[in-house]
């Protein structure tokens, strides 16, 4: 039982991953490449923001050339995930993001592996409470999956275009991680928890992490448009909503017609 669920979870997840993958190119990738034209540049008195002005340090800026072992891990895991990873200053577009593969190729790779986990983060989560993804609330686990994951932390930390202002990067993954902890915590307290006491806990948990407040840039000058910044974290949003809807469906369909099916 057990084995057939975790199977089933993988097969969605790789269907959830692809269908991110085309979502991504439609209306996250557009946004990213036109994003990567102010990398690496910053405004001045001579140059609008809206134009390309000569390029300075920008240790503060977001840019996935930040590396290591525990970035890489949980980048995967963020809202800013492998699939918006942009190239490199200096590479060429057929070059590739990662062994040699191309943006796409990339980017599908990394939905597919993400896919699989998130999914299998969801089946575990439904034995361990003992409460089934099934076709009938399958829409319901991904809404919840998107919550805490994605939408709760972005108030914090929404999804970030290259070349914007961020935080340190190990200041933000442990507020990132600290929020879905407690959201997920929380929002099974509210939704799964019938005592008035385990719903008030619930709200304290998934509010806690925002009045802590989320690390936040020293300078937040940036030469990509703002208006920019806020039609991806829109995009963003949107396209993960509908992977946690689709993974959840498939999920559940998968669960009733094959795992629970007598």
């Amino acid at each position: 039982m057990i084995v057939k669920t975790l199977l089933a979870a993988i097969v969605a997840g790789l269907i959830a991953g692809v269908f991110m993958t085309a979502a991504q190119e439609m209306r996250v990738v557009p946004l990213i490449l036109h994003a990567e034209k102010y990398e690496g540049e910053a405004p001045s008195a001579d140059h609008p923001a809206t134009q390309e002005p000569a390029a300075v340090d920008h240790d503060q800026h977001s840019s996935l050339s930040d590396t290591s072992a525990v970035g890489a891990l949980l980048s995967t895991f963020s809202p800013v995930t492998p699939a918006y990873a942009h190239e490199h200053a200096g590479e060429h577009e057929e070059g590739g993001i990662m062994f040699g593969m191309s943006r796409f190729s990339g980017t599908l790779l990394a939905n597919l592996v993400t896919g699989a986990g998130f999914s299998l983060l969801l089946a575990g989560v439904s034995l361990v409470i003992g409460y089934p993804i099934t076709l009938a609330n399958g829409a319901l686990w991904g809404a919840f999956g998107w919550l805490a994951i994605h939408l709760l932390p972005a108030i914090g930390l929404p999804p970030e275009l290259p070349g914007f202002p961020a935080a340190d990067l190990g200041d933000r993954q442990v507020w990132w991680a600290a929020t879905v902890l407690l959201s997920a915590v929380g929002l099974y307290l509210l939704a799964l928890r019938r005592e008035l006491v385990a719903k008030i806990a619930g709200l304290a948990l998934i509010a806690a992490p925002q009045f802590y407040g989320a690390p936040q840039p020293l300078d937040i000058s940036s030469n990509v448009p703002a208006v920019l910044g806020a039609e991806f974290a829109v995009a963003a949003l949107a396209t993960t909503l509908a992977f946690w809807l689709v993974l959840g469906v498939v999920s559940g369909f998968i669960n009733d017609r094959f795992v629970n099916a007598r």
